[in-house]
């Protein structure tokens, strides 16, 4: 029974997980030399808690044929790796920056009061100085008690969707909360999210100044718990027996239906040929296989007792997400939460129609890098700041070179830390039980992608020197609240409301638009 209670309090802590900026060199009014013809569009699309064999480009039974035209037209990025969680992976993408540095390592709760630190400068920032309309649709996750943490706060022109984590797909709600909004008001609108997202974002598309360069960040909730989809498209998918990895194919496929209208809004406005795609997946997916075994067994002893839904809200928050969830990492380790392959390393692909195409890249990639990455590829390299831990990938994509040196990457999971330097991986793993531990693990992981030979004993050095390393590894004031505080009141996706919607809850405070 100990470690049963171990194992529950470990899970309910990890499913609750579970402006003073850089100038820029180049003035707004300035040229942007991204291609011959101006400075090139940039489209952010970003799918929450998509598994690694939940996309057709990796074999995956869900057909996504408007997601594998991404890869195959563009470049796969085979070896692209997000944090475990979604808060963290937005953090990395937003300043191009290790979410370790800024205090977020796990998924901002409903109830945590604070968000991205207000002083970091933001990718939309860097843009718009630049001369960029920003708009974005879709999941922020990184700020809602005030809303000054707000995207429309933070450098987007437009903001249109939800600033907590997983909300219900046609109710919009939150752990008890309305959050549906466009820029700092409650709307309420009928409608599967997924949809509503694209049609706002193909709304700015069509709405926009022609005459200048358009920054887009399209960020879905999709596939993310609950499972909810229109039962047409669940209809598609009654071949798959697990129901779970039913609705949750059908989720994927509501995406990807999607991301096809996006491109083809794209052809239409005349932007394709002009226009950077990134797509990428902001952690691995949520896998029951992936689960410690002994909690399984434990949550179906209680439904066995108690039925389902559980009589108590965190009992019932966990048992959600330690079952439900449909998503395929194989033939990577584990999934979302944990620093094996699963829970990092995600589907990703690049499109910049001209410029890059072609084939896979086996580039090691990273959250972080989008930031600079992009803003070369705006033609902007040469104002971005120094004291990012990212670095720009468009010379080595460009080139189709796969070996080149990438500083040190760290990733935080339920299950312990890991860092990637060259062709190491080292995990230091954490135990949800007092008074044990487990050794450290490492891996040639271009070799061994799958964590099968640990080979830590004979290289003691190695794991030595690594563990220094994360020893040493710049860490800011934690963003997060309480975690008993989180376990009394879990962030429930979707439900009835309780309490007054998000947006009006946080106020009107705000750090004003530059």
């Amino acid at each position: 029974m100990n470690t049963r209670i171990g194992l529950l309090a470990w899970l309910l802590g990890s499913a609750c997980l579970w402006v003073g900026p850089t100038s820029l060199a180049r003035a707004a009014d300035e040229p942007v030399a991204g291609t011959a013809s101006g400075p090139p569009h940039i489209v952010l699309i970003v799918a929450d808690d998509l598994g690694w064999n939940d996309v057709g480009f990796h074999g995956s039974e869900i057909e996504t044929p408007r997601l594998d035209q991404i890869a195959s037209d563009g470049i796969e990025l085979d070896r692209f790796y997000a944090q475990t969680t979604c808060s963290p992976t937005r953090t990395a993408l937003m300043t191009g920056k290790s979410p370790a540095r800024l205090g977020i390592t796990r998924p901002i709760a409903k109830l945590d009061p604070g968000g991205l630190p207000i002083e970091e400068t933001l990718l939309p920032e860097y843009l718009r100085r630049a001369g960029y309309q920003t708009f974005m649709s879709g999941k922020w996750h990184l700020g809602h008690g005030e809303q000054r943490y707000f995207p429309h706060r933070r450098g987007f022109d437009h903001f249109y969707g939800h600033v907590t984590g997983g909300i219900g797909y046609w109710d919009h709600n939150h752990g008890g909360g309305h959050d549906w909004q466009r820029n700092g008001v409650t709307v309420r609108e009928p409608g599967y999210s997924t949809q509503l997202i694209t049609d706002e974002a193909i709304s700015l598309l069509e709405a926009r100044d022609p005459e200048r360069p358009t920054f887009l960040y399209v960020a879905y909730n999709a596939p993310h718990l609950p499972n909810e989809a229109p039962p047409d498209t669940i209809d598609r998918h009654a071949h798959i027996e697990d129901e779970f990895r039913r609705v949750h194919a059908a989720m994927v496929s509501e995406l990807d239906t999607a991301i096809g209208r996006l491109l083809d809004a794209l052809e239409t406005q005349g932007m394709r040929d002009d226009t950077i795609i990134w797509f990428l997946s902001d952690n691995g997916g949520l896998s029951r296989e992936a689960q410690p075994p002994e909690l399984v067994r434990f949550l179906n002893g209680l439904v066995e007792v108690f039925g389902a839904p559980l009589p108590i809200a965190a009992a019932e928050f966990i048992r959600t997400n330690v079952l439900e969830g449909g998503s395929d990492n194989r033939p990577l380790r584990g999934g979302k939460q944990l620093v094996t392959e699963g829970g990092a390393r995600v589907p990703s692909a690049l499109w910049w129609p001209g410029h890059l195409g072609g084939g896979r890249s086996e580039l090691f990639i990273t959250a972080q890098d989008v930031l600079p990455t992009l803003l070369e590829m705006a033609g902007l390299g040469a104002s971005t700041p120094d004291d990012l831990d990212g670095i720009s990938r468009f010379g080595p994509l460009e080139k189709g070179d796969d070996d080149t040196d990438h500083p040190d990457y760290l990733t935080t999971g339920v299950d312990g830390t890991a860092l990637y330097s060259g062709p190491w991986k080292l995990v230091l793993p954490t135990t949800p039980l007092p008074f044990s531990s487990q050794p450290p693990e490492l891996y040639r992981i271009r070799e061994d992608p799958l964590e099968q030979h640990d080979v830590a004993g004979g290289h003691p050095e190695i794991v030595e020197q690594m563990t220094e390393v994360i020893d040493r590894w710049p860490r800011g004031p934690e963003v997060h609240g309480s975690l008993w505080d989180a376990m009394l009141d879990p962030d429930r996706f979707g439900g009835d409301e309780d309490r007054e919607p998000w947006a009006e809850a946080a106020g009107s405070v705000s750090i004003g638009n530059p």
